[in-house]
């Protein structure tokens, strides 16, 4: 007896499909009489299709062996007497209701579909909101004062910043890049941290150590700039997402706003 991978087993059992459209009569099977609608089998070969499972003859059986299985236990839950439990069929009209509301939603998104105006608006919208400074700075962390004095003498000597943070720094992600940190705003760090960094000049580093949680900074402020939005390609997927949501939202608030609630 062939069974259906277990991926595929969950995500049948997990999942509600609404992917119908016109298939061939023929049922796939009959159980104890009943006859399994090729439609079922439709939907779930759409549904790993569109998962990436290309279409074979192992899969088809696959999904008519679970199909099988699914009407056995089905038949058996109604001989028990499941199917007239009220909160079973009040479990069922939910499930049924689910189904008919994916669909909709589905067919609104695919009707509705998010313009380039629409990205762009929101896009720029993003952009005007993000104001502020973005520093690059470098950083050597040690344990004590006396450790951080020291560095900061080295430096005054013209021992070079990356060599220094390769030999003493204790902060395991940036030691090995010359203490680079990236691009980065003031939020991002500690508070001491922050208001050291902001205060230096491009090029000028620290004239003392800086305490913080973490032990003492010698800090190098290479670069500042305004903040950079990231391009529009980049972040076009969760703006489309965002938007649809958005429109899902104002349909159904019409919607609320048009229903008759005694």
């Amino acid at each position: 007896m062939k069974r259906l991978p277990s991926r595929l087993a969950l995500s049948l059992l997990a999942s509600f499909f609404v992917a119908w459209s016109a298939h061939a009569a023929d049922p796939v099977a009959t159980v104890n009489g009943t006859a399994i609608p090729a439609s079922r089998a439709a939907v779930m070969m759409d549904e790993q299709k569109a998962q990436g499972a290309p279409e074979s003859a192992e899969l088809k059986d696959a999904i008519r062996e679970e199909l099988i299985r699914r009407e056995v236990l089905a038949q058996a839950a109604s001989k028990a007497g499941f199917d007239k439990r009220s909160e079973i069929q009040a479990q069922m009209d939910l499930a049924r209701q689910a189904v008919l509301i994916r669909a909709y939603l589905q067919d609104y998104v695919k009707n509705n579909p998010v313009s380039d105006a629409e990205l762009q608006k929101e896009y720029d919208a993003i952009k005007a909101r993000m104001t502020g400074k973005e520093y690059k700075a470098r950083h050597i962390l040690v344990e004590t004062e006396d450790e951080a004095k020291a560095v900061i003498d080295n430096l005054k000597a013209g021992t070079d910043f990356a060599e220094l943070s390769a030999k003493h720094s204790k902060d395991p992600g940036s030691k090995d890049r010359g203490g680079e940190l990236g691009w980065s705003s003031p939020d991002m760090f500690v508070k001491p941290f922050s208001d050291a960094m902001v205060a230096l000049e491009k090029g000028q580093r620290t004239a003392a150590p800086v305490k913080s949680d973490f032990g003492y900074h010698v800090i190098q402020l290479d670069d500042v700039r305004d903040v950079q939005p990231p391009p529009m390609e980049e972040v076009k997927p969760q703006l489309q997402q965002r938007i649809q949501q958005s429109k899902v939202e104002t349909h159904l608030n019409e919607l609320r706003e048009k229903a008759k609630v005694k």
